[in-house]
């Protein structure tokens, strides 16, 4: 009976999941959707290694608190990209908000 119990409970887990991956990217906000994932993947592995409810819970608390840590660096990382690059002979800037500007040929080298 536990092991249809957890079954159930880790298909509702690949379904909310699924529902979340299924709204466009700009939408997305990287801290909320790992720890989303994180807390029902930590609850499915707590209550399926300890057989409880507790165990469920214990592993949904870590588990969201350890997506959303992973979901924020990810967030901080996407942010601060800027990087110079070549193209058609000239030296261009890529912004962390995103613009291009073209910038002296010395900094490509």
């Amino acid at each position: 009976m536990m092991l249809r119990a957890s079954f159930a409970l880790a298909l509702l887990a690949a379904a909310s999941v699924a529902s979340f991956s299924s709204a466009p990217a700009q939408a997305q906000n990287r801290t909320t959707t790992g720890a989303i994932v994180g807390g029902v993947t930590g609850a499915v592995v707590g209550g399926a290694v300890t057989g409880s409810g507790t165990g469920a819970l214990v592993g949904g608390a870590v588990g969201a608190g350890t997506g959303a840590a992973i979901g924020a660096q990810s967030d901080r990382n996407r942010r601060a990209r800027s990087y110079y690059f070549w193209r058609r002979g000239n030296c261009y800037l890529r912004q962390s908000n995103g613009r291009v500007v073209q910038v002296n040929r010395r900094n490509c080298r």
